[in-house]
């Protein structure tokens, strides 16, 4: 893949991502937000502290949240799109719209699903104010963990395919991945500073929505990133226009 390609690739996977992160702000304002309202307003009414806004809440929920969402967006586009070239081909015989889909996938789970499952994100007012490093410390590792044991799963399983054929070097490859994820999980610590009296169904809303918004990001960029390439790698033959009719041939 020259150059060109790469470039052209990598705008339209910038703008694959700030589309995605279009709809994944309307996801964010009306499944994340109502929900972050609710807890600060338990925050507030069990708080004894009153401290200045510095920004509105009003703010943080319009542009503050289109900020970082579209910013957010056209990184991860680039960044993917990259990761997008490299892979094509690499992973199998797919399409450019079948690699899009399946690297936004494998991307959604290493990236946000697996770190997510043993470090849920919280609403406002979980979390002791003390431990934001250590806690966003350990979500980091657990995610680059995640991530380079997704990319050797998939080198695994491409050395298994010549001797175990595809299906089962892909079961063990997988089996690996979840078996060594298992012992990270196990091994680092867990955290849990949800207050006693926090409610369980704010709770789990919350959580839920923050898995929804990530879900329409990264579907919605594969699918649309995928489209863009499929056009950009496989263009469509151009169709004569003329009104000569083309001789049959014998």
């Amino acid at each position: 893949m020259n150059s060109a390609t790469v470039r052209n690739l990598l705008v339209r996977g910038m703008l694959a991502g700030l589309a995605a992160g279009v709809l994944a702000l309307v996801a964010a304002y009306f499944l994340g937000e109502p929900n972050v309202d609710s807890a600060i307003s338990f925050e507030e009414a069990h708080s004894h502290e009153h401290e200045m806004e510095v920004v509105s809440r009003s703010l943080q929920s319009t542009a503050g949240l289109a900020t970082g969402v579209l910013v957010y967006g056209v990184a991860f586009g680039g960044i993917a799109a990259l990761a997008f070239c490299f892979a094509l081909g690499r992973v199998g015989r797919f399409s450019p719209r079948a690699t899009a889909l399946l690297l936004s996938g494998c991307a959604l789970l290493a990236v946000y699903v697996v770190p997510f499952l043993k470090y849920p994100a919280n609403p406002p007012s979980v979390g002791d104010p003390d431990t934001i490093s250590k806690r966003t410390s350990l979500y980091f590792l657990m995610m680059v963990l995640s991530l380079l044991l997704a990319i050797a799963a998939t080198i695994l399983g491409k050395r298994l395919a010549p001797t175990l054929g595809t299906w089962w070097a892909t079961v063990v490859a997988v089996a690996a991945f979840a078996t060594v994820i298992g012992l990270a999980y196990a091994l680092l610590p867990a955290v849990n500073e949800v207050p006693q009296h926090f409610p369980a169904t704010l709770l789990w809303r919350f959580r839920l929505s923050a898995l929804a918004i990530q879900a329409v990001l990264w579907g919605g960029f594969g699918l649309l990133f995928g489209e863009l390439a499929e056009r950009q790698l496989n263009p469509k033959p151009a169709t004569a226009t003329s009104g000569r009719a083309v001789p049959a041939a014998h």
